[in-house]
């Protein structure tokens, strides 16, 4: 398909229309817990440099959060915290469309539909079910569709592209083979099929241990960390006991690997070439980590804090976005219920 050209391309702009056709950009991220610079990097960046790319869709999926959480007070507290977070970081409202999933009711209506149509073969398949499992969590079924219910989050908005991490990949496919099941099964072209556009070179952020960084591994380093908090999370990078006035290979150190999210082009090539010269101990490349994090992040802490003295505002603009959203998905639902026969008698 010609519209699909450019997502497959990580450096072209999105913006582009073909004829009179508007790309729609859709992501989410779920509220689990306090976001880190994996989440920044991996996700939160590509969506603020995207907003402005299209007709974007960006929400808090908090029906998500479900499958893993059930404490009502405390998926309050995450999804607000979310929307600071974003909002402090540079995601303009005005510019794109940012609400909560439980806004948009229609979504559920239509993960009803795609479920009824769904094999129980290609729920099995999912790679992301088995590997929640086996990292503790509990096997109910929400957890078991709930690429179901991302399916219906992405099509109920017509969704061109969808920014995803290199994980989720399989998941945007099960969303193309659900919008080609609705579309044969009532021979109508209903629902639109998205295309995943991932980042590679981001698509995986090492934690203070080296592995990919997650709450799940406790392995984090906040966005919103800063003083003695964020220093004591820097310096607990791990690295190997080289000598300090060794030479060292920057590409096989967590620190470097960081370092690298952050830096110019420039400053990573002189920190790589101080790794190699001996004499520069990962003490000194977390020193530069950390001044690197706090220039970048610095402004929006300054930011989030002035925003969360005033969360009535906060909860005014995702009740906006989410009215935007609602009548996005009426509008894709209206053709499904007269196709499904569930026409509404009220």
């Amino acid at each position: 398909m010609e519209k699909q050209e450019a997502v497959n391309k990580a450096d072209t702009t999105v913006s582009q229309s073909e004829g009179n056709i508007h790309k729609t950009i859709l992501s989410g991220i779920t509220p689990s817990g306090r976001l880190h610079i994996g989440n920044y990097f991996g996700a939160m960046q590509q969506h603020i440099d995207l907003q402005d790319q299209g007709d974007a869709y960006f929400f808090i999926a908090n029906y998500h959060a479900m499958t893993s959480r059930h404490d009502g007070v405390l998926m309050h507290r995450h999804t607000l915290d979310i929307a600071l977070d974003y909002l402090a970081l540079g995601l303009d409202y005005n510019t794109c469309t940012f609400f909560a999933q439980s806004d948009v009711p229609q979504v559920t209506e239509l993960s009803w539909i795609l479920g009824s149509l769904c094999p129980m073969g290609l729920m099995e398949k999912a790679v992301s079910y088995k590997d929640k499992i086996s990292h503790g969590l509990s096997a109910n079924v929400g957890l078991f569709t709930y690429p179901i219910l991302q399916a219906a989050d992405i099509l109920i908005y017509h969704a061109d592209i969808v920014p995803v991490g290199a994980d989720q990949k399989q998941h945007i496919e099960i969303t193309r083979d659900l919008a080609v099941k609705l579309n044969i099964a009532y021979n109508q072209n209903l629902l639109r099929l998205p295309e995943a556009r991932i980042l590679e070179a981001v698509a995986t952020v090492p934690g203070i241990d080296g592995r990919k960084m997650s709450k799940s591994y406790q392995n984090t380093i906040g966005i919103f960390d800063e003083g003695k908090e964020l220093k004591k999370r820097v310096m607990a990078i791990e690295t190997d006991s080289t000598p300090l006035e060794s030479p060292k290979d920057p590409e096989k150190c967590n620190v470097f690997a960081l370092i690298k999210l952050f830096a110019s082009a420039s400053d990573r090539s002189y920190i790589a070439t101080k790794y190699r010269e001996g004499g520069f101990g990962y003490g000194h490349a977390k020193k530069a980590l950390l001044e690197m994090i706090d220039e970048r992040f610095s402004p929006a802490r300054d930011r989030r804090k002035v925003l969360a003295n005033n969360e009535d505002e906060v909860h005014r603009i995702l009740a906006l976005g989410g009215e935007k959203a609602r009548d996005r998905a009426e509008q894709v639902m209206n053709p499904i219920r007269k196709a499904t026969g569930l026409v509404r008698h009220f």
